[in-house]
Order: C-alpha cells, then structure tokens, then sequence
C-alpha cells in the first residue's frame, strides 16, 4: 500500500514542493529512506518510529520505504519529520490519504511525539497557496505562516494532535496571523551633539536610499549617527516585510513567531568571513547583505574589511540581488539594502589632528582609504567628513530636528516616490533610477544642467557618478516637495559627491 504527503525543499527564499512517497510492502522489516535525504532527514526515521511508540502505535514488521521526489532535489532540515510521519500513517489506513494529500506539512518530531518549531514556514505557507493545499506546521509557527493569508494554516503542539484533526476527533484551530509591534525607540537624532550636516545626509539617505560613507576622527559620532538611521526610515510596506520576513524565516529569526515592519539593521563584524557577508556555507544560506533586504547594512571600519569581501558588495549594489554559487548549490537571494559605511581617516585615525597624527602622514591616509577602491568608492552616493566634536560643544543643548520631525519628512518624500513609480517594475525609489525614467523625472533645470557640466569636466565624474548626482538631486528635491530639480538640489548633491577626496 502506497500513501502520499507533501512538504517543501528550500532554494533560497523559494519552497519547492516536496511528494512524500510511503510504501509499506512484504519483506524483511526495515525503514528506508530514499531521495536525496542529508543526514537530519536520514534520522527522521529514528525520531519517527520513536514519536509513534508513545502514541502506541507500533510499526508493523515489513518493509517500509519513504521516497522524496523528486529524487534529484537536495533534502535538508529536520522538517520533514511530520510529513514522513503522515505518509506512513496514511500508509498504515490510520489517517484518510485523501485528507493528507491535501495538507502541505513540516515540523520536527520529539521523542515522545511533540512538534518543535522549524525555519521557514513563511516560504512554505506560500508554496501551500499556490498549490491550493492547507499549511500545517508546528503551533509555535502558525501565527508567522499565517500572516500569508492565502491558504488556510494549521498549527499543532504535538503529533497526536495532528492525529486527532484527521480522524475527525478533535479539529485543528486554524492560526491567527501575528505582528509584532514596532518597539518604542529610545535613540534619537538629538542625541547626536552637532554633526550637522552628517544629519542632513542621514535624512537624505533615508528618502532615497542612497549608499552613504562617513569618515572622521574615533569618537567623532559615526556610528552614533548609523546607529538613529532605523529612528527615521518608514516602516516595511506589506509587499516588503513580506520579502524580508521570507529571508528572516529561513534563517530563524523572526521573533515570537510573527512579523515585524520594522527595517532591518545589521552590523557585521569587520572580521566576519565572505560566507556571512554574501551567504553560503551549508546549504548556501542568506547572509548579512540578503539580511538587510529593505534595510540597512552598516559596515564600521569599512577599510579593515577582506578585500575579497568588499568588492563582493558592487554586484548587490548595482543590481539589487545576490547569488550563491556552490559546487551543490546555486541560489539567488534579494539584496537590495542601503549601505553606511564608516571608516577612519587613516590607520591610527588621527589624521586631521596635528597634534595626534603619526610621523607618515598623509601617505597612512592615501594608503588606508585606498583599501576601498575606485569602482566601490564611486556607489557611494553620499561622503561625508564627520569632523571631532569639541568637549564644549558636549555642554551645549540639543539641536536639529528630532528623529520624529526628520522621519516624517522622510516619508512623504518616500510617499511622491511610490506614487511617482507606481506600477513600475523595479523602480520603487530614487536609488532605482536608471536610463529613460532618470532622464524623465531628474533632469535638471538650465542652470543645474549647467553646473552639473561644469563638475564633471572639472573633477572628471564617471557615467555612473554623474548619474547618482542626478538621483541624490532628485530626492533633495522631494524633501523640499519640488516637482522639478533646481540649481540649488545639484549643487547640494555635488557637495556631497565631492567630499572627502574621494574618487568621483
């Protein structure tokens, strides 16, 4: 007798269905697994045959051999516990097949038969909608899967529980989905004692989403500043926290089982490997860039980073997406996030200061800058010095904007955006801007053209410079509500691509 249950196999944030094939035929009593299976599948069986001792139901002496199709597909993860575990008691005439091959299952198997949470039940409950299936997944994963909407989504605490639901006893709850509520923030642009103008950079950044470089003196305030940029970002639409939350489920961590609108912001170590950068690893899985999808990635002391690791970030930059590409694995994960990037004048950092700098200055500054080169240095579309503050200035009461005033600012720039590229395909802010449709919505007026010209034969700006102007020009503009891109916006946004020395 032959019985059939469905789960998913992940490819990066795509859940690929999985049939879960159960023969139970005459033969000498063994429990095989076939299909490609990696080691924690493999030991499915143990956790299987052990979940249903304590239910009291004994396996019978015969040969039983499970099958994930297709075969060719790599199986891994320990959620295809409860789906094996279907397909054998719908084997065995203990469950209606009927009822089971209607049900896209995952969930890890206990001993005595409890259902532990897995990764992944947003990508799953997807599949499940597509397929016009029922979701059914461990309870501590309903409220995240749920928050689809598309299908109808289970969640059980046990085993019995399951078994209990098919055989018309006890009906499983469907599950409610879950947000969880944007935690009251505790920082604010204010407590940031001057620095001004690296404030005015942070809000247009924010609007546009452009790539920012900060670098100044220890102690001057550069990850202060990074550290109030979530303080004054909209939160994720619907279409994005759904596009990150798929990210976030593959690799655990979405919090109490819910969804966050809240941006992501991530801070890798400078010693962290190409692997939790870019992604890979074991199974190729997401890595810091893929996990600040639609937020922010801050990278402090962003010299002392590998080489090999920085020049990996250009293609994401560009194109708003990365791939893995293992000898076994070849996976495309999002990555289209906004990058701060912080950075010391120089190896000792006291570059700028007489009275502290080391005997090789200015070459220690040539050569630590020139760590980051030219095609990375020309993607940041923001640089910014970000001078010491006096000791006195520390005395002084706070000035600027708070992160509440700046944020609402932020959002109704971001509000002409969506309406501006409503219905395009990729556009979704000004960063996105390119060809035809930069042309249309950021060309300058007589005298912004003109100056724009006159910048970029006198310090030689690239194509790709000379666009990013146009794009950071373009949002000054939608911060002061300007339909049209004046003198004033270029010239603002030229000061910024100028800064520090940097390439153009």
């Amino acid at each position: 007798m032959v019985a059939r249950a469905f789960t998913v196999a992940f490819e990066g944030v795509e859940a690929r269905l999985v049939e879960v094939q159960c023969a139970v035929s005459p033969g000498m009593p063994a429990f095989n697994l076939v299909g490609l299976p990696d080691k924690a599948v493999t030991e499915a069986k143990e956790r299987v045959r052990a979940a249903m001792n304590a239910l009291s139901i004994a396996l019978p002496s015969k040969r039983i051999t499970v099958n994930l199709s297709p075969a060719d597909l790599p199986k891994e993860g320990s959620h295809f516990d409860l789906p094996i575990a279907l397909a054998l008691l719908a084997a065995l005439d203990i469950l209606p097949k009927e009822d089971v091959e209607g049900t896209v299952a995952l969930g890890e198997l206990s001993l005595d038969g409890r259902l532990i949470p897995v990764i992944g039940a947003l990508p799953a409950a997807m599949c499940a909608a597509q397929e016009d299936k029922t979701l059914l997944c461990p309870r501590a994963c309903g409220a995240e899967a749920a928050w689809v909407g598309a299908t109808e989504v289970l969640g059980a605490a046990s085993l019995h529980e399951v078994v209990k639901h098919f055989t018309g006893q006890t009906a499983l709850v469907a599950a409610e989905a879950g947000e969880v509520a944007r935690a009251p923030q505790s920082r604010d642009l204010r407590d940031v004692k001057g620095q001004e103008r690296a404030k005015r950079a942070l809000e247009i950044a924010a609007a546009g989403r452009h790539h920012m470089l900060m670098v100044g003196t220890p102690g001057s305030g550069k990850s202060m500043l990074a550290a109030r940029l979530p303080t004054i970002l909209p939160p994720l639409s619907a279409q994005e926290a759904l596009e990150t939350s798929m990210i976030h489920s593959l690799a655990g961590l979405l919090p109490d089982g819910g969804i966050s609108r809240e941006r992501p912001f991530r801070e890798p170590h400078h010693t962290a490997s190409m692997a939790a950068i870019v992604g890979g690893g074991k199974g190729a899985k997401p890595g810091e860039i893929s996990l600040a999808h639609n937020g922010v990635l801050f990278m402090d002391e962003f010299p002392e980073f590998p080489r090999a690791v920085l020049e990996t970030l250009r293609q994401p930059i560009e194109t708003g997406d990365v791939v893995v590409a293992r000898a076994n694995a070849h996976i495309r994960y999002p990555a289209r996030f906004l990058l701060v990037a912080a950075a010391n004048p120089c190896k000792c950092g006291y570059m700028t200061d007489p009275a502290r700098a080391c005997a090789r200055v200015p070459v220690c500054g040539d050569d630590y800058l020139g760590r980051i080169s030219g095609p990375l240095m020309d993607r940041f579309d923001l640089r910014v010095d970000v001078p010491p503050v006096g000791y006195t200035d520390l005395d002084l009461p706070p000035s600027g904007d708070t992160s509440a005033a700046v944020a609402e600012r932020v959002a109704a720039a971001r509000m002409r955006q969506t309406l501006r590229f409503q219905g395009h395909a990729t556009a979704r802010v000004n960063a996105d801007l390119e060809g035809g449709l930069l042309e249309e919505t950021a060309a300058p007026d007589a005298e912004g053209r003109a100056l724009l010209a006159r910048v970029a034969e006198r310090f030689g700006l690239s194509a790709r410079g000379y666009h990013r102007v146009l794009r950071v020009a373009r949002t000054i503009a939608d911060l002061e509500a300007s339909e049209e891109v004046r003198f004033t916006h270029i010239a603002e946004a030229v000061s910024f691509r100028l800064t520090i020395g940097a390439k153009s």
